[in-house]
């Protein structure tokens, strides 16, 4: 991916890909703009991706309130990934955030990102903190916990393990991480956990213990979930891994990475009720790793799947 361009004045770029999010789109968009100096170090784009709701209206309107503040780009529906990757080549930044319509970033972030790279200037993905927010009003607080030294580690806590948490808004990424692969368009989701696994495996990465955003939680369509699971199944496993992404020294993960990827498969279809689906996936997971079987909150769903028959 090309991700050459003029960078030198702006640090943080911040992108919003917006898709049926009409309701919440200005919190996201005002969240950013209060952070925006005179100095225009900082910018920010939307990104509508053909959204079907009013989010056109919302977007002309939050214009003309805040005049030459940030840019539009409309777009046909082509799903997250793409979004991003049209992100990383029309903004100029040297480090990217990708805050979504539903969250917000949580304030002093961009100063406190700004001040943190100046003190750390080899780094290439920041990782913050951030506040999970509750249909409730509730809030909870998850602060950054100390990174393993090493990229294998690094990696098995991101993809195995689940030590090494990331979640978009609550890092910037340099855009040199983009180079040995963007998004791929082909996923509807999952489609962040490949460029994540790279940047793990590949670039340095620090911590910064403050909450980046503010990342709210909502029920989400399990009909949604499950048809973008079938599109994707293993050929997750086949993108994370691909030479350009991961090092030969590493791909000796693959295996593991494929019963994690299987297990959940088969609690997204067991969850669903499609038992014949969760059976065959959690059968592919004993054959790439039988010791899952000692991975008791799995293997007592996939007994009584069974037993009832």
């Amino acid at each position: 991916m090309d991700t050459t361009g003029d960078t030198a004045d702006i640090l943080i770029s911040v992108v919003i890909p917006a898709y049926n999010y009409a309701k919440t789109l200005p919190r996201a968009v005002e969240s950013v703009l209060t952070q925006l100096g005179a100095d225009a170090s900082a910018e920010l784009l939307v990104i509508d991706d053909g959204s079907t709701d009013n989010t056109r209206e919302v977007l002309e309107r939050l214009q003309a309130e805040h005049i030459g503040r940030f840019r539009v780009i409309y777009k046909a529906n082509g799903g997250p990934a793409s979004v991003r990757n049209l992100g990383i080549e029309e903004t100029r930044g040297r480090f990217l955030i990708f805050l979504d319509a539903d969250d917000e970033m949580a304030a002093d972030a961009i100063s406190l990102l700004a001040q943190h790279i100046t003190n750390n200037p080899h780094t290439r993905m920041v990782i913050g903190g951030h506040w999970s927010v509750f249909a409730d009003g509730k809030r909870r607080l998850h602060e950054v916990k100390s990174l393993p030294a090493d990229a294998r580690s690094l990696v098995r806590g991101y993809l195995l393990d689940k030590s090494v948490t990331l979640s978009n808004g609550a890092c910037a990424m340099h855009r040199d991480v983009f180079v040995p692969g963007g998004y791929p368009e082909r996923f509807r989701n999952t489609e962040d956990i490949p460029v994540f696994a790279q940047v793990l495996a590949r670039f340095p990465c620090t911590l910064l213990d403050q909450p980046l955003a503010l990342i709210h939680k909502h029920d989400t369509s399990l009909r949604h979930n499950l048809t973008h699971a079938r599109a994707a199944e293993l050929e997750l496993v086949d993108e994370v891994f691909a030479a350009r992404r991961m090092p030969a020294e590493l791909q000796d993960l693959k295996q593991a990475y494929t019963a994690q990827r299987c297990l959940s498969l088969f609690r997204t279809f067991y969850s669903s009720g499609d038992t014949a689906a969760a059976s065959e996936f959690y059968r592919q997971a004993l054959r790439a790793d039988w010791t899952v079987i000692i991975r008791w909150s799995y293997t007592r769903k996939a007994l009584r799947m069974w037993l009832r028959g």
